[in-house]
């Protein structure tokens, strides 16, 4: 089944069999993030835990469209996954880092499965962390299920982002603004759909059915402002705070969004 509604300019509608195809992928990346994440403890460094995802995926006969991966003014990433601690936010490049108690640490994984992509990510504690941590997993985690409710027919991105940016600012954490979660299909950073996780009800591209994107709440404990470190990738909190981030791919279907990295 396709379906019907027109594409918007550089927005790839998807069919139920495109779809149940990117699920496939999604099965892959729910694997790696879960197992490899089932292996974090003081200790153990992000290169090691690079290392077993990069054996889930070939093992899968998948492969990584992270690695390589080289948009202007960037040098190619050199890794199949982004894992990130404390107050790295994102694109952190696996290494010699130690992971130790009381760390937050973030896996965020894109894999590509016979030619279709899915993209997840999940923070996870190390063994006792602080409650201000504790705090900031549940309120971003809640911040992504409650931006994946406005994700449905008719809705716009700004739905959305005003859903996870309200939920996150009442408990005085900060939402990253200059990252956003992106279409996805076919390519990592597919078409040209934005997915904020700030604004305003009502405003952004109109949601179809068959539309694929990843919805990804970045919340900081601190300020919301950024760098990147001289790596060119990793982007951590600008004054030193905590962050968290949750991710999921989904696709608009009739009734909502369908979650495709959620293992089922």
């Amino acid at each position: 089944m396709k379906y019907e509604l027109p594409a918007l300019p550089m927005i790839q509608l998807k069919t139920t069999e495109e779809i149940a195809k990117m699920r496939a992928a999604g099965r892959l990346v729910y694997r790696v993030i879960h197992e490899t994440g089932a292996l974090i403890r003081p200790g153990i460094t992000t290169g090691e835990l690079e290392e077993h995802a990069i054996q889930i995926i070939s093992d899968s006969g998948g492969s990584s469209p992270c690695l390589g991966y080289a948009p202007a003014g960037h040098p190619p990433y050199p890794a199949w996954t982004c894992i990130s601690v404390n107050e790295e936010i994102v694109h952190a490049i696996p290494g010699a880092r130690v992971i130790k108690e009381g760390d937050l640490v973030t896996i965020d994984c894109c894999a590509e499965l016979n030619g279709w992509l899915a993209d997840s990510a999940k923070t996870f504690p190390v063994g006792k962390v602080s409650p201000l941590a504790q705090k900031l997993l549940k309120v971003t985690e809640e911040s992504l299920i409650r931006g994946i409710a406005q994700a449905k027919p008719g809705n716009r991105t700004g739905d959305i982002g005003a859903a996870v940016q309200k939920y996150a600012e009442s408990f005085g954490f900060s939402v990253v603004r200059e990252l956003n979660g992106h279409g996805v299909g076919k390519s990592m950073h597919e078409g040209e759909l934005h997915v904020p996780n700030f604004g305003f009800k009502g405003r952004g591209t109109v949601l179809q059915c068959g539309m694929t994107f990843a919805i990804e709440p970045m919340i900081n404990a601190g300020r919301r402002h950024i760098r990147t470190r001289q790596d060119g990738w990793t982007i951590v909190t600008q004054d030193g705070s905590l962050s968290a981030h949750f991710e999921h791919t989904v696709a608009i279907v009739p009734n909502g969004a369908e979650i495709l990295t959620n293992g089922d």
